[in-house]
């Protein structure tokens, strides 16, 4: 039997690289140094793309695949594929829940940890030798015992919440209606109430047209000189202009970033700061879970063309 073609987007380890080859005949668009003309020439013939969830699919990429039947997101996150055109043509969309949850999770408190305790500066502070030359490193916040909000208490944000909880955090949460799995958290509908009543503030929420910029100038200003933006979102969801200027200027009191508009071509004033965490959009980045994620990509893709149901379907 022919393998099914699909369209690669990106690249992805060699452990999912191997056995997506050996089941379907792969087109690597990343690797085209004319995309377009690729796209001409195989485009007819694809019935699936494989893409990750910052890469997505445009509509020119669904339009010049007019037998597409299939989107199979490497990711928790699909707001990069065009949902509009999927529906105009049929086309099922999937993408990678779960299976990286408890990681981003894991990630989005350590950075509190780390950004609220100063662990960089910290090190930093013994390796260049101020620990002997100037003494005790500068006092930090506490994490214990203070307030935290959730905004998006879906798969992730619950899951933070659930560890939060094990530092005595004062815990309360904003989605579109309070959660019935949460009774033993505060609801606030509206986030900048929910900024305003917290030190520490997730950014946990799917990203949509929507939730374009929900973390804007008065959700920024309401949590403070002395608050704490975290995002292990999408950067769509944070307004990065008032970030920026509420950073730079005092307004707020700082951030931990794992994702940043324009990638990883980040805005250049954020390193000149010294109140922000930068990390490399790697929430999900343990072997264990990009394995778990590759796996489900060539799942949805198997079922697909086995006429089975598709294992996570978005659309």
């Amino acid at each position: 039997m022919d393998k099914p073609p699909i369209l690669q987007v990106g690249p992805y380890p060699q452990w999912d690289q191997e056995p997506l080859d050996a089941a379907f005949q792969v087109h690597r668009y990343f690797e085209a140094a004319d995309k377009a003309e690729l796209l001409a020439e195989v485009g007819p013939a694809i019935k699936a793309i494989a893409t990750r969830g910052e890469l997505g699919a445009n509509r020119g990429m669904i339009e010049a695949c007019p037998n597409l039947e299939l989107i199979s997101v490497y990711g928790v996150g699909f707001d990069a594929v065009d949902l509009q055109a999927c529906r105009e043509r049929g086309i099922r969309v999937t993408n990678t829940p779960d299976v990286l949850t408890n990681d981003v999770a894991d990630l989005g408190v350590a950075m509190m940890l780390c950004q609220s305790r100063g662990m960089l500066g910290a090190e930093t502070w013994v390796r260049d030798g101020s620990w002997t030359e100037k003494g005790l490193y500068p006092l930090k916040r506490r994490v214990w015992g203070r307030r935290a909000g959730v905004l998006g208490l879906g798969r992730i944000g619950f899951e933070v919440a659930k560890r939060l909880k094990g530092f005595d955090l004062q815990i309360a949460y904003s989605d579109v209606e309070a959660k019935p799995y949460a009774s033993d958290m505060s609801f606030v509908a509206d986030p900048v109430e929910l900024a305003r009543q917290s030190n520490f503030l997730f950014v946990t929420l799917a990203a949509s047209a929507a939730t374009r910029h929900i973390v804007g100038r008065q959700v920024i200003e309401a949590l403070g000189p002395e608050g704490m933006l975290i995002n292990i979102s999408r950067a769509s969801n944070i307004d990065e202009e008032a970030l920026l200027e509420a950073l730079e200027t005092g307004k707020l009191g700082s951030a931990a970033l794992d994702v940043f508009e324009g990638e990883p071509k980040l805005n250049p004033r954020f390193l000149a700061l010294d109140n922000v965490l930068l990390q490399p959009h790697h929430a999900s980045g343990t072997i264990e879970t990009r394995k778990a994620m590759g796996q489900l990509v060539r799942d949805n893709l198997t079922a697909h063309f086995a006429g089975q149901p598709l294992p996570t379907p978005v659309l």
